[in-house]
Parts: structure tokens; C-alpha cells; sequence
């Protein structure tokens, strides 16, 4: 089935180099794990959220596995620690952080507060929004019904 993946990094990898290049690694990373990559996004350069100062590469990805939601979220953490991921820093500098965004099976919800499709915070995130309107951009969000290119278009309107 198919997932719709968010990337981001903002923190330079001794191997992988800048941001920019470790999405592109994470991408060959989750081929390598069994994960088929459907389709990518560009990268875009986005201001960081919280009390990080550097900026963050982000993009997105339609991956198609036979992973159920909590198989794959436990893969991308997996992956993410490869890269050198430390968990329980909210919105600090990361080499990697990946999110499953959306699903071909709706909305799912779980015991681990760590794993809810959609993404709690997707509508409001202008950097996830983009990079996923260029590759799923009528991929609808199962809570409003509303197409990723929709609930884009809703950020890019002045206020």
C-alpha cells in the first residue's frame, strides 16, 4: 500500500554531507530496506520551527510496502537513527527525521501517541505541504476531505 513520507534535515552528516544530500540518502536508504520509492519530491529550504536556528531541507515521497503503519513507523526510526537520530529532542537540529504523512488506508489510530495518519500537524505545515502537493497533490486528507493541494493552497493565501 502506499504512504506518503516527509523528510527533513538540517543538520550536516560527516558521511552524507548537507541537508540537502541526506534526504536524497534517506530515499536510497529506505529502497535498501525494502521500501519502494514511487515517486520523490524536490527539496525545498524552509525556516525552522521551534528553537533550532538552522534551516531545514525537506521533501516528500510516496513509498508503496506491505508494512501496516506500525511496522513501517518503527522502519523510518530505524532509519533515522542510522543517520544518527537522537529521540526525545522535539524540534532541535536533526541529521534526519521522517514521517509517515498520510496512507492509502485513511486515517489510523494507535496506542503510541508517536503514530496518528494523518500527521496531527500536517494541515499546518507549509513545508510538508509543499514538497507533497508536487507528487500527491490529490491525496486527500481522510479528516477534511481535502486534497493535499488544497489544504496547500490554503498557506499560500496572504493573510
Amino acid at each position: 500500500m502506499p504512504y506518503l513520507i516527509a523528510a527533513g534535515s538540517n543538520q550536516r552528516h560527516r558521511h552524507f554531507g548537507p541537508p540537502r544530500a541526506i534526504v536524497a540518502a534517506a530515499w536510497q536508504r529506505l529502497a535498501e530496506h525494502g521500501l519502494t520509492i514511487l515517486s520523490t519530491s524536490g527539496v525545498t529550504i524552509s525556516r525552522p520551527v521551534g528553537p533550532s536556528q538552522r534551516s531545514y531541507a525537506n521533501a516528500a515521497a510516496i513509498v508503496e510496502t506491505a508494512l501496516p503503519p506500525s511496522a513501517l513507523l518503527e522502519q523510518l526510526k530505524q532509519i533515522e537513527s542510522e543517520f544518527g537520530r537522537r529521540r526525545g529532542q522535539a524540534w532541535s537540529r536533526r541529521v534526519l527525521d521522517l514521517d509517515i504523512i498520510l496512507w492509502s488506508g485513511g486515517a489510523f489510530v494507535s496506542s503510541n501517541p508517536a503514530l496518528a495518519i494523518p500527521h496531527p500537524l500536517m494541515r499546518e505545515r507549509r513545508f510538508v505541504l509543499g514538497p507533497a502537493a508536487e507528487i500527491a497533490a490529490d491525496w486527500r486528507d481522510p479528516l477534511s476531505g481535502w486534497t493535499i493541494a488544497q489544504l496547500y493552497a490554503r498557506h499560500r493565501r496572504p493573510t
